[in-house]
């Protein structure tokens, strides 16, 4: 069973969709901490783009779980958000900086949701991880939703139909990835574990 589902039962989920005292009224962030609210909203992100990768009629014929992985290395993300203490990077971080986490993290938000909105998809199969991040960022991070946007068509009139859907794919996998890592430093935060 995947630890989503272990986590967040249907009836959880109804409640939480269709409630306004539940869905709408709690506050995401509370004198800069970060609430379960906003670290379930970005649990129901990181659902969005897993099931969005799964989805073969998005790629049909590539095989997008074989290719490789396009990120965002525009933000400091990985660097700046690691924990208190931690040595991943081959440096021991004893400060954390959770403005600057949060700031890369909303312009990591704003990259995706900036690629995503200029793809073609009339079959609205990455709709739901467009809405669920355009949520996110009218909740948490609305300085950094775009106001303007770049149509797909704007952006590569030569790009092949297949070039597009395997930029899909790779860029997809990165914020799948970024994604992970943007629920790991909330949850952190959540827990209020840099604070010691």
């Amino acid at each position: 069973m995947p630890l989503f589902q272990l986590y967040f039962t249907p009836a959880l989920l109804l409640l939480v969709l269709t409630c306004p005292q539940v869905s709408q009224s709690v506050p995401l962030m509370v004198k800069g901490m970060v609430t379960d609210s906003l670290v379930f909203s970005a649990q129901i992100l990181l659902h969005n783009i897993t099931d969005a990768l799964t989805k073969d009629e998005l790629f049909s014929g590539i095989n997008c779980s074989q290719e490789m992985v396009k990120l965002n290395n525009e933000t400091d993300t990985t660097s700046v958000c690691a924990p208190k203490g931690s040595t991943c990077s081959g440096i021991n971080k004893t400060e954390f900086d959770q403005d600057l986490c949060l700031e890369n993290i909303g312009k990591d938000l704003h990259h995706y949701f900036t690629f995503l909105a200029a793809q073609s998809d009339p079959d609205k199969l990455i709709d739901p991880t467009l809405s669920g991040l355009r949520e996110l960022m009218q909740n948490f991070f609305p300085k950094h939703l775009p106001s303007d946007l770049v149509s797909e068509e704007d952006a590569s009139e030569n790009s092949s139909s297949f070039d597009k859907k395997l930029n899909l794919c790779k860029v997809l996998k990165g914020f799948h990835l970024r994604s992970i890592t943007i629920n790991r430093v909330l949850s952190y935060m959540n827990s209020g574990e840099q604070t010691k």
